[in-house]
């Protein structure tokens, strides 16, 4: 089934995403704009081959002609299952499915980290509870798992040259708000970085969390 050239669905789909991402993570600083902006970047390249133009279908084509199972249908578009040759319903496969978890858990994950953040931020005080007990930095991982919830269910070149320079920036972002945060809780940081690991969880930080609501049920 053909279904390219919907500028509708490009702009629909541009603005219903960038409107979520802004109530989630709610920019307020220019490191949060710039980061919003070039997410915002991310989304237009990546629906407007989804829906609008096949710019990588093309050139693949281009380049390999028959050598590939590839035509311009909608379908297609979702490159791994053609690629490995994965049949039936697009829409159900495991890479889909996969894409759903990254992006939805991606967009629950901000949401709740911009909760705790804003009202620590407003408190004065340092972020360490919820989703803070576990990671530093929640809400750039949330950006990094829609990255790749979006890589998996509609790779295209230009997203995949993107990504890893978003992924990029956003370690960066990270690191200059850490200096930050060290100027203004000093030790009381410096205690939370040596019991809080930056992107992923430490098993050790899950298990000290699961005794103490072990403990409050006791």
């Amino acid at each position: 089934m053909y279904d390219y050239g919907n500028w509708f669905l490009v702009i629909f789909n541009i603005v219903l995403f960038l409107y979520f991402i802004k109530s989630a993570f709610k920019p307020r600083t220019k490191a949060d704009w710039r980061t919003y902006n070039i997410f915002g970047a991310f989304l237009v390249a990546l629906f407007a081959e989804m829906y609008g133009f096949p710019l990588t279908i093309y050139l693949v084509t281009s380049l390999f002609g028959s050598k590939l199972p590839l035509d311009f249908t909608h379908n297609n578009g979702h490159l791994l299952n053609t690629l490995l040759g994965i049949k039936g319903d697009r829409h159900f496969s495991i890479f889909h499915i996969t894409s759903y978890i990254l992006i939805i858990g991606g967009l629950m994950l901000l949401g709740k980290a911009w909760e705790i953040l804003y009202k620590s931020q407003r408190q004065h005080r340092l972020a360490t509870s919820s989703v803070y007990k576990y990671i530093r930095h929640p809400q750039y991982l949330a950006f990094i798992l829609i990255i790749l919830g979006f890589l998996i269910q509609w790779p295209t070149l230009i997203t995949l040259i993107m990504a890893p320079i978003l992924i990029f920036r956003y370690i960066k972002l990270a690191s200059a708000e850490e200096k930050e945060m060290f100027k203004k809780f000093g030790p009381l940081y410096e205690t939370y970085t040596k019991e809080t690991r930056p992107f992923m969880p430490s098993l050790q930080s899950l298990l000290r969390q699961n005794k103490s609501h072990i403990k409050k049920l006791a």
